[in-house]
C-alpha cells in the first residue's frame, strides 16, 4: 500500500512518516510512505492508495476529496491527537482501514 500524507512545509509530518515506517516495519508490512507539500500532492496522488492530510491542511480536504474520488483513491484528515502525539502506529491503521473500505483488502 501506498500511503501519501499531505502538509504545509514538512517537518513535523516527516517525523510522522518516520514513525509509520517503524510501526509497518515492526508488523512486517512492506508499505510507501511519503508526504509532501500541498502543491505537490497533485503530481503525487497518482502513485499513492491513500492519501491523509495533516490536520493543519484540512481546509484543502474538500478538494482533494473530489480528487481523490475521481481516481479512486480514499481521502481523510489525519485525527489531531494522532498527528500531534506522532502516533505511527495508529494513522497506518487509519490508512489500513481506509484502503480496505475502498479496496476491499488491506495489505501492504
Amino acid at each position: 500500500m501506498n500511503i501519501l500524507l499531505c502538509c504545509s512545509a514538512g517537518m513535523s509530518t516527516s517525523l510522522l512518516v518516520s514513525k509509520m515506517q517503524k510501526s509497518a516495519l515492526e508488523q512486517n508490512l512492506s508499505c510507501q510512505i511519503w508526504a509532501v507539500p500541498i502543491d505537490v500532492v497533485i503530481r503525487e496522488i497518482n502513485k499513492a492508495d491513500v492519501l491523509l492530510l495533516g490536520p493543519h491542511v484540512r481546509y484543502m480536504f474538500n478538494e482533494f476529496k473530489k480528487l481523490g474520488d475521481k481516481k479512486g483513491i480514499p481521502v481523510a484528515v489525519i485525527d489531531t491527537v494522532h498527528y500531534g502525539t506522532f502516533n505511527g502506529k495508529e494513522v497506518l491503521r487509519t490508512a489500513e482501514r481506509l484502503y480496505k473500505e475502498m479496496k476491499g483488502s488491506a495489505n501492504c
